[in-house]
């Protein structure tokens, strides 16, 4: 066995940790749990929130369809309505067919604007799909809907983004809305009560790589 495996394992062994560094550890902790509780104690606020997953880096559709998978475990009914990979065979997609009972999903848009390169197609499908997103707003059986590359068509001005942040705004106290995209509008992003923006740091896209299967879709 290698000396610096052994010195690794050793430094674990309870057996051989400093009672005084044990003692100080646990007091260390006493307090942080007493802070930590003292700070729950003042949480007492459940509801539906607005939350937008955006940014340049990866995983803001696979953040939300994590959220999604959650509510199911939870015995939520989830709507969805995915704005922009409507012709995509998502991994996602064909996973959550499994729980047709609880998850509603809409594929409603027609590929990226470069795809269709007709406008008119554009901000037709951008309607119908918030047309579709709103109707489930209001259905009572759903408790989350996730509102997949919304922010897309609001970048290129599909939607009037003063309707969709007011419609979201006044959502149901109870239901929880998820939008993702990169290039949020800061008036989204102000009425949002969660967002989180996502840091490209490296993506293979720049290597040569082109999306895969269980990787981006």
């Amino acid at each position: 066995m290698p000396e610096d495996f052994k010195l690794s394992n050793s430094a674990l062994d309870p057996a051989e940790l400093d009672p005084a560094k044990v003692e100080r550890h646990a007091e260390k902790m006493a307090k942080k749990k007493a802070a930590r509780n003292k700070i729950m104690a003042t949480k007492d606020k459940t509801g539906g929130l607005l939350i937008v997953h955006t940014g340049k880096g990866k995983g803001k559709s696979t953040a939300a369809f994590g959220m999604v998978c959650r509510a199911i475990g939870h015995g939520m009914r989830v709507g969805v309505v995915q704005f922009v990979k409507g012709k995509w065979e998502t991994g996602e997609r064909k996973v959550l067919e499994a729980f047709a009972d609880q998850v509603t999903i809409n594929t409603m848009g027609e590929g990226f604007t470069w795809d269709t390169q007709d406008l008119n197609r554009d901000i037709a499908a951008a309607r119908a799909a918030w047309d579709q997103a709103k109707a489930m707003m209001t259905d009572p059986s759903y408790g989350m809907v996730l509102m997949d590359e919304l922010n897309i068509v609001l970048r290129y001005d599909y939607l009037p983004v003063d309707e969709v942040v007011e419609t979201l705004t006044n959502k149901r106290k109870d239901l929880h809305v998820i939008v993702t995209g990169r290039n949020a509008k800061d008036s989204l992003i102000e009425a949002a009560d969660l967002v989180t923006e996502m840091t490209m740091v490296k993506h293979p896209f720049r290597s040569g790589f082109k999306a895969q299967a269980g990787i981006e879709f």
